[in-house]
């Protein structure tokens, strides 16, 4: 814990944004970090809660022990902080960025809407850790002589890459695309995470002994020769595969899925060529479909591209600003929120259905609509038009992309078609292969998958050894 009385004494501070006007003309990251005092006294606030709901599963799915290094930081002891991170985080500056704090709401000050600023803390923790020095390469004290091919440089790959180099395993990781990071580099535009923080954890991994193969696309034969070749192989591909919405007028020119839109300002961002036809908003009425953290992304990167306007539609009823804490506490509460992208200015409209989108000549003019009843079920006569050039569809993923090592193989999927392996051994129903992360789970949190890869590297470890010192 920080201070006794800190939670009684010191109000709650967040990180604060640049303003909306002028954020809005850049694509670099924007929030303003504390300073090292305010962050000292932030973490003073946690408090002597007994049951520190913060650092279960309801709260921290990689166990942080969030009390620990809050206290560290009140007492100025930082750079243990930063050990005590990272003994059960690879990568705090990726979640100290991008991960939705849930910890924040299994906070026990969260009964009275004040938890500390845990994700604050940690990435100034993390940061500081950078920016010291402190972050070092850890090479293995001898080698192991097994051979691991990690399939995908995502969270959980590069956190099962890493954790299998340090115990002396010579590991491989495949990526198809250019670069590392999966969906942190591809899918999260560079305002919510700039990229060098991805390469300089790649030049880490890389002097621990993970070598990296790019451009390098997987399928069905060649991860039998993976299979043939390696002592294990980790399956950590994700689940990029788009949930088919069923919308007539999906043809439409001008109608996109959300990560090819995405994925391809990235790449301009990181000055990373691409062949697609160039899917811009500038100039146009853009309407995003679906209401999660994705479509809050679509609507930051079509603002700074200089789109006209933005709507967002959300099924869903609009929530409550407060939950019922008796209900839901410690859990993720479903309540009213406003991310920094749509605060920029999008229009919402909640329990809204899409019928379908309308076009002339080819090419979408307007998203038909109507409104939904509780069962989200449209109502008649509600229906009405939002003017449309661009509609990018943001509804979730389904699965794995279909098409690869898993067209005609003998791999298990579950009823979601994700591929098929427990939490305890991450086994699949194919010999000597793994899965970990969204791969296996399906679409999920970036702290999900640095759990998964940190616990397959254990399993895999524990097969290939018998024994193993790699924490679960």
């Amino acid at each position: 814990m920080g201070k006794v009385t800190g939670f009684l004494e010191i109000d709650r501070q967040e990180l604060k944004y640049q303003p909306a006007a002028d954020r809005i003309r850049h694509f670099k990251e924007f929030t303003l970090p504390l300073s090292e005092p305010e962050v000292e006294r932030q973490a003073a606030r946690c408090m002597d809660c007994g049951i520190p709901f913060c650092q279960s599963d309801a709260g921290c799915p990689v166990d942080n022990q969030i009390p620990d290094w809050n206290d560290l930081v009140y007492t100025g002891e930082w750079e243990e902080a930063a050990r005590n991170l990272h003994s059960t985080n690879n990568f705090p500056e990726f979640t100290g960025r991008v991960c939705p704090a849930p910890c924040e709401e299994a906070c026990t000050l969260n009964i009275e809407n004040t938890p500390v600023a845990i994700k604050c803390v940690e990435q100034a923790i993390a940061d500081k850790a950078w920016d010291n020095g402190w972050v070092t390469p850890q090479p293995p004290s001898r080698l192991t002589g097994k051979k691991v091919a990690v399939i995908g440089a995502g969270s959980a790959g590069m956190a099962a890459a890493q954790q299998l180099a340090r115990v002396g395993h010579e590991v491989h990781v495949f990526e198809r695309y250019a670069k590392s990071g999966g969906l942190l580099r591809y899918g999260i535009p560079d305002f919510k995470m700039e990229k060098g923080i991805i390469d300089r954890r790649q030049g880490q991994m890389e002097a621990e002994g993970v070598i990296f193969h790019f451009g390098a696309d997987i399928d069905g034969e060649k991860l039998k020769a993976l299979t043939a070749e390696y002592d294990a192989v980790l399956l950590t591909t994700g689940a990029e595969r788009p949930r088919d919405p069923g919308l007539p007028g999906i043809e439409l020119a001008g109608v996109h899925y959300a990560m090819p839109f995405l994925t391809q300002q990235n790449r301009r961002v990181g000055r990373e060529p691409f062949d697609e036809t160039p899917i811009m908003a500038s100039g146009k009425h853009v309407v995003v479909i679906g209401g999660g953290d994705t479509a809050s992304d679509c609507i930051g990167t079509s603002i700074r591209q200089g789109a006209l306007q933005v709507t967002q539609l959300d099924i869903r009823p609009m929530p409550p600003v407060r939950e019922n804490k008796d209900v839901v506490w410690p859990y993720w509460p479903t309540k009213f929120r406003t991310s920094s992208s749509q605060a920029e200015g999008a229009d919402r409209e909640f329990a809204v259905a899409t019928l379908e989108v309308v076009g002339k000549k080819g090419k979408a003019t307007h998203v038909r609509c109507a409104r939904v009843d509780p069962k989200r079920k449209p109502i008649p006569g509600t229906e009405f038009d939002i003017r449309a050039d661009l509609v990018l569809i943001a509804i979730g993923f389904s699965g794995p992309r279909m098409g690869t090592y898993l067209e005609g193989g003998d791999f298990a999927l579950d009823p979601r078609t994700n591929v098929a392996a427990n939490t305890t051994d991450y086994r699949t129903s194919v010999s000597k292969v793994y899965a970990a992360g969204d791969v296996r789970r399906g679409q999920s949190l970036v702290v999900w998958a640095i759990r998964e890869g940190r616990q397959a590297a254990r399993a895999i470890d524990l097969d290939l050894m018998g024994a193993t010192t790699l924490p679960r």
